[in-house]
């Protein structure tokens, strides 16, 4: 081989992508800047507000300060039906997201009509905030608590029920079709082949659910649908802030302790 040759097949310049990679890369990042700029153009952001945010910020830490620790005890019950709405709010989960999950995953539902109604299912659940399903159980069943489970199950079903389908899907067919040829009905080889590769993401992800429910059922108050936020809505609307400051920490301490157990929860079961 020439020099030249040499030269030509191995160019002193190394670049990782081509001119023409390159240009293609360059038009996604003027892509993605063009959208963001138009939708902050499309906002109609008031700017005269955000420039004097950071002394609204302070001015709001200052009536924080010091906390109202004597509001605690008000406290204990609300946030003790807190972590029943989101407990409960799991559990009814359970019940109806594993036998959609069992629909929507390919090799385990009965025809493309029935993986279409679990699939939509899915769907529909994720597509809707849980403070909105809140709004619509608390017109159905009255403010309180009860509303607060049902929002917390319906916005949970899709998520949960994903991951589950997504895992079935994934399972091993060598083991269904083992037990298949020994003669086993359909409901068998569901419980013996398919159930037990799957346990694993149904525990952990029901534990991960669990924890997202606690953070997400202490806002469910600000719709009537029970739990702490009831309170926490009360206060800001009284400019109580020293109470505000007292729900946050307490709020903010019951994430922490639901966070704690829900990763040694996963680890132990892992």
């Amino acid at each position: 081989m020439s020099v030249k040759q040499n030269i030509d097949k191995y160019p002193d310049v190394w670049r990782r992508f081509s001119p023409r990679e390159t240009l293609m890369r360059y038009g996604w990042y003027l892509g993605v800047v063009f959208v963001v700029v138009w939708s902050i153009s499309n906002l109609d952001i008031p700017w005269f507000y955000i420039l004097d945010a950071h002394v609204q910020a302070k001015d709001l830490a200052i009536r924080m300060w010091p906390p109202d620790w004597d509001f605690v005890n008000q406290l204990v019950k609300p946030l003790i039906e807190t972590i029943h709405i989101a407990t409960l709010g799991t559990f009814v989960t359970i019940l109806i997201a594993f036998p959609v999950a069992f629909l929507a995953a390919r090799n385990t539902t009965f025809n493309a009509i029935t993986w279409f109604v679990g699939r939509f299912i899915l769907v529909g659940s994720r597509s809707v905030n849980t403070v909105v399903w809140g709004l619509l159980f608390v017109a159905i069943f009255g403010p309180g608590p009860v509303a607060g489970v049902w929002a917390i199950a319906f916005r949970s079903i899709g998520f949960m029920g994903k991951l589950v389908a997504e895992a079935i899907e994934e399972i091993d067919e060598g083991t269904v079709e083992a037990i298949e040829a020994t003669g086993a009905s359909r409901l068998q080889v569901l419980w013996m082949g398919i159930l037990p590769q799957v346990l694993p993401v149904i525990y952990g992800t029901t534990v991960y659910r669990w924890d997202i429910n606690i953070r997400e059922s202490t806002v469910l108050g600000f719709v009537g649908a029970g739990g702490i936020g009831i309170l926490l809505y009360s206060s800001i609307n009284q400019f109580m802030w020293r109470e505000v400051a007292v729900i946050l920490i307490t709020v903010f301490g019951v994430v922490i302790a639901s966070e704690f157990i829900s990763a040694t929860v996963r680890q132990r079961i892992t």
